[in-house]
């Protein structure tokens, strides 16, 4: 009994520039090797210009390459969730570090639309790294700071999104620099980059990470008869499991979908450069470093004041307000315009974003991995099918954000109407102060 007194526990505070004790060791390695993941599974957003050109590839066929790079992921971050609560974070990102890193330093093998569009969609599970981020600073954090944790780590991994639109042209650039490679074909030594550090990071989280403080899943589980079954279905059974799914479908879907897009906007839109354009749409990831962790900062301390609905009615304002700043950006009429409505409207979006995932803790505390898996994967569902607005032949990327704008803002009505009438007895299967 003395020993398991003494045994670490879920931290209450979050100690950002501490790197002691196995709570914060895990915190940052979590989020360092996300940050990568967006390396793998978006390192090739920046250079579809380079792509499209050498494969020939029209704008429906660009359009189907964006829909396939979220599509696996859908059944990725379900599948990763129950794994989650299962295997444990550890093996679990392990697995999938070494299984992403494979088609993405393949992919400058494609010589074809066919063969260029498979790779891109099995890229795809890469994307799953995120619910498995978030579940592993949930299982590090006591209920009260949870919110700011989850958002502080997905904020700074989702930050790679951003860097990857600035990094990757330019590393592109440096082996032609180097004469290992011509310009048509430096996209594809490019990818090699990205896998390498994949494969590197799985072997730093299998080494350097624990499930929990108190060690991990397989030698807790040989201590404990009763091991945890039909979680998926608890998740499923939740209805607030579904709306925060088509929550962060129209935050977090809308974020991957300018990750995906933004570089070709800027270049067909604006006349940009490909450096430049990828550094515009870098500005977009870098917004990551502080507004997605500011929502869930901004969560915790309503949750704290107004209980469970306030986090609620705070993420229903935040994508109305995202929603109406797309559609200023699609309306914009010049480039100082478009990146200043896109400033605005990237607040407000990876505000919801971390709003979101502060609440995802609280659904359900026996089935945190498979609610994270869901709610994930409606992020990706959302990016999917407002991928097929920039498939279309008749329609421009302009038009297709102010539709996208109207959409995000008209789900934030949603999901302050479904959250309206609810009592505070039900809102919660956890209690918002620690214990």
């Amino acid at each position: 009994m003395a020993v398991a007194a003494t045994q670490p526990q879920p931290l209450d505070k979050l100690r950002i520039f501490s790197g002691k004790g196995v709570q914060m060791r895990t915190f940052h390695i979590t989020w360092i090797t996300f940050f990568f993941c967006f390396f793998g599974w978006f390192g090739i957003a920046p250079l579809m210009p380079l792509v499209r050109e050498q494969l020939g590839l029209d704008k429906a066929q660009v359009g189907n390459i964006m829909i396939a790079s979220v599509s696996a992921t859908i059944l990725a971050r379900l599948v990763v969730g129950r794994l989650c609560d299962s295997l444990g974070p550890r093996l679990t990102y392990t697995i999938l570090l070494v299984l992403g890193a494979l088609p993405v330093m393949s992919i400058g093998l494609s010589n074809s639309y066919e063969s260029f569009l498979l790779f891109r969609f099995v890229i795809g599970i890469v994307g799953a790294s995120f619910v498995i981020t978030q579940f592993h600073t949930s299982m590090m954090f006591a209920p009260n700071v949870v919110g700011t944790a989850n958002a502080v780590a997905g904020g700074w991994g989702n930050l790679g999104g951003g860097v990857t639109n600035l990094v990757m042209p330019l590393v592109a650039a440096a082996f032609v620099g180097l004469g290992f490679v011509d310009k048509s074909n430096s996209w594809r030594l490019a990818m090699v980059v990205p896998g390498v550090i994949l494969l590197i990071m799985a072997v730093v989280y299998y080494f350097y990470t624990q499930d929990t403080p108190k060690g991990n899943f397989r030698d807790m589980q040989r201590q404990v008869k009763d091991k945890p079954k039909g979680t998926f279905l608890l998740a499923l059974k939740d209805y607030r499991t579904w709306v925060l799914a088509l929550a962060y479908g129209a935050c977090f879907g809308i974020e991957i979908t300018i990750d995906n897009v933004a570089a070709l906007f800027f270049v067909d839109h604006y006349k940009t450069t490909l450096v430049m354009a990828g550094a515009l749409a870098g500005v977009f990831g870098f917004m990551n470093i502080f507004a997605r962790g500011l929502g869930g900062v901004v969560s915790d301390k309503v949750g704290r004041v107004f209980g469970m609905k306030g986090k609620w009615h705070l993420l229903s304002a935040l994508l109305v307000l995202e929603g109406l700043g797309i559609a200023l950006f699609a309306q914009a009429g010049s480039l100082a315009m478009a990146i200043a409505a896109m400033l605005l409207f990237a607040l407000f979006l990876k505000m919801a974003n971390g709003c979101t995932y502060s609440i995802v803790p609280f659904v359900n505390k026996k089935a945190i991995g498979s609610v994270s898996g869901v709610v994930g994967a409606g992020g990706n569902l959302g990016a999917m099918l407002v991928g097929f607005l920039f498939k279309s032949a008749t329609l421009s990327y302009a038009s297709a954000f102010l539709y996208i704008g109207f959409g995000v803002a008209t789900i934030g009505l949603i999901v302050f109407l479904s959250r309206l009438h609810t009592s505070e007895a039900t809102e919660t299967s956890m209690e918002l102060q620690p214990a």
